[in-house]
């Protein structure tokens, strides 16, 4: 019986358009019938035949526009909201869902200007503004964002995606306690809003408060146990408290989750080189690369590994990679000088050091370095000049005191050498037995 009744409306205008096929209303009121049945492309279809009839009528273009939006045609409907406003500049639904419609376009700027058209008509209605606002947000313009999400709330005080998303801004521009304020509104309005304790898990953690970010993070597994993101961030909040083991827990159940999840490889393998285990580090390093070959910090902390391994060749051609992808990676320079070092190339390291300290004139182990670089080689008025430099810059370096006093005694100046010698030998007692 209810099927017979809702069809039945279609059946007369239909019988209205075989009596009169040129009939505009008839088409239109179908349309409508169509419409509140699902039927969007049946509903098109007729108002597109009305507007065929009666190019003029504003209502018909308007009621296409948004069909053609349930059928994901935001470009089309956003064409016949602007014959509507053409046809009809007083129709303030027809600026807001053309402001919708922009903005599934990526034009926020045209929606923000369109949502702002209909809140002169109708300044009252919440959505308008926190639709504004989410614009806002995708111009990066925060505290415009804010502004419109104060405004949506002081309308309608219980939304709590009002509270949420105003709490993401906020966090945006760096007030965390003011966004963990924001999350724990939408909290409290709705106890399982998986995304608002996410998020409030971030804002702690960013505050140092990783005991708190690791009770929200862990309340959201508990919601979504396939929260991939937040076992990541888990992990990194117990790694920041030391619990490295637990991380790496964490971190194997993202990847099981997200087998591509580049960020949870490194993060395993940093924890991973905090218990030591540095062939694990390698191993998820090089799993991270795979995905994602082009961050030289990876490359940079691979290289580390490596070289704890006593891999000095593997760690150079790590460092390398790293200078290719950023050749004014001072680290990486100082690193690479290290290693070559260790393989008695002292040119190449002094090479290195040098492009270091260019980059990055105030590393003092860069100096010190160099300084033995320079002993190695024979040149230790160099090796002293370096050594000195590092003291400059930390007056209790007592390696640069002790290798500064051998380099002395080189050169023939025994009162200088014993002079280092003892103040390495004040600042560092283990020196002693060297």
């Amino acid at each position: 019986m209810s099927k017979k009744r809702n069809l039945k409306p279609i059946a007369d205008y239909s019988r209205a358009i075989e009596l009169n096929p040129e009939d505009a209303d008839a088409y239109y009121n179908r349309g409508n019938a169509k419409s509140e049945r699902g039927d969007h492309d049946g509903a098109k279809a007729d108002y597109d035949r009305a507007i065929e009839l009666n190019p003029n009528s504003a209502d018909t273009y308007f009621l296409r526009g948004v069909t053609k939006v349930r059928l994901d045609d935001p470009e089309g409907a956003k064409a016949d909201y602007d014959r509507a406003i053409e046809l009809n500049p007083n129709s303030a639904n027809a600026y807001f869902l053309r402001g919708v419609a922009k903005h599934k376009l990526g034009d926020h700027d045209g929606a923000i200007v369109d949502y702002s058209r209909f809140i002169k008509f109708n300044p009252s209605l919440a959505l308008a503004y926190t639709l504004r606002g989410d614009a806002k947000f995708r111009l990066e313009d925060y505290h415009g964002t804010i502004a419109d999400y104060d405004r949506g709330i002081e309308i309608e005080p219980g939304d709590a995606e009002a509270y949420y998303n105003r709490g993401f801004a906020k966090g945006c521009l760096g007030d965390y306690a003011g966004a963990i304020a924001d999350f724990d509104r939408a909290i409290e309005l709705e106890p399982d809003y998986v995304g608002a304790y996410y998020n409030r898990g971030f804002a702690k953690g960013c505050l140092g408060d990783y005991r708190g970010a690791i009770a929200d993070y862990s309340r959201a597994i508990e919601i979504d146990p396939d929260y991939m993101e937040a076992y990541t961030n888990r992990g990194s909040a117990k790694s920041e408290l030391g619990d490295h083991e637990g991380a790496i827990a964490d971190y194997d159940r993202a990847i099981e989750l997200k087998p591509d999840n580049a960020a949870a490889y490194t993060n395993r393998g940093d924890a991973k080189s905090a218990l030591g285990d540095h062939d694990g580090t390698i191993a998820d390093f090089d799993r991270y690369i795979a995905l994602n070959p082009g961050n030289k910090e990876v490359y940079y902390f691979r290289g580390n590994a490596k070289f704890e391994l006593g891999d000095q060749d593997g760690a150079i051609a790590d460092y390398s990679r790293a200078i290719e992808l950023d050749p004014d990676y001072a680290e990486a320079y100082f690193l690479r000088g290290v290693a070559k070092g260790g393989l008695g190339d002292y040119r190449g390291a002094k090479s290195d050091y040098d492009r270091a300290n260019e980059l990055k004139p105030d590393n003092e182990s860069a100096y010190y370095f160099r300084g033995n670089a320079k002993s190695e080689l024979g040149d230790y008025d160099g090796a002293i000049a370096d050594y000195s430099r590092a003291i400059e810059l930390n007056p209790d370096y007592a390696e640069a005191h002790y290798y500064r006093g051998v380099a002395k005694s080189k050169l023939g100046d025994p009162d200088g050498a014993e002079t280092d010698r003892k103040r390495a030998i004040e600042l560092d007692p283990a020196l002693k037995g060297y």
